[in-house]
């Protein structure tokens, strides 16, 4: 259970959060100090997602679409504004609070595939839920990349699978520990066109079986247009919903 500095007192992490959104974003903005001066990256969003809803966030490179994703994966602290996830405001849990959240609520798949090289598919997908405490962490591994097709390739190295491949490893990963939240950050932008178009789908049916939120980041608007809602940011504002 992490501890909530700002009230010294324990926080629950419950496996409930009351029907309040997955995601609710509120006035959040982030502000960056530079040799010119203060940088807006994010200029007061104003967001809610429901449980089970895929929404594709799309805008030019800069908008700060990916800074978003951070935040709200606890990654970056913004500097205004509340952030809450799952029904835990994010503010109240401190780094290690927060790396325990995501190990039990969120999956994020970006568009380098982030495999440790020395571990075989197997190990990569089991590591997150050893260090979630399953003892049938390496079972629950193999299933997920048996879910994805990749059944026959436990035990080779990220070095010996082509990227699709190492994609769809990261992806079995990512939806191993049953996420709530999975956050994808230009999940094909590695990949060409028919690979990438199999791990989307992947992705996708993977979300929709598991009941998982999904927020997709993309700049190809036929990709975001397979989600049922559209966000558009430009400038660090979101300009259409």
């Amino acid at each position: 259970m992490p501890t909530c500095p700002a009230i010294g007192t324990r926080c629950m992490i419950s496996d409930s959060f009351d029907g309040r959104p997955m995601i609710r974003l509120a006035g959040v903005a982030l502000k960056l100090g530079g040799p010119a001066g203060e940088i807006n990256i994010l200029r007061g969003l104003d967001l809610e997602v429901a449980a089970g809803e895929t929404v594709g966030v799309v805008g030019p490179s800069g908008s700060g679409k990916s800074t978003m994703m951070m935040i709200v994966a606890g990654l970056e602290r913004p500097t205004g504004g509340r952030v809450e996830v799952a029904g835990m405001d994010l503010a109240r849990l401190d780094e290690d609070g927060l790396a325990r959240f995501r190990r039990a609520r969120i999956g994020i798949v970006f568009q380098g595939f982030h495999l440790i090289p020395t571990m075989t598919a197997l190990e990569n997908v089991a590591v997150p839920l050893e260090f979630a405490g399953r003892a049938d962490a390496r079972a629950l591994a193999e299933a997920a990349l048996e879910s994805v097709g990749l059944g026959h390739r436990l035990a080779h190295y990220p070095g010996q699978l082509s990227g699709g491949e190492q994609q769809r490893v990261a992806l079995a990963r990512a939806f191993a520990v049953e996420p709530a939240l999975l956050l994808a950050d230009e999940p094909t932008g590695n990949l060409d066109g028919e690979t990438g178009r199999q791990v989307i789908d992947l992705l996708f049916d993977q979300a929709a079986r598991r009941g998982t939120t999904l927020m997709l980041i993309t700049h190809d608007p036929a990709l975001a247009g397979r989600c049922r809602r559209l966000v558009r940011l430009v400038d660090g504002r979101i300009l259409g919903d």
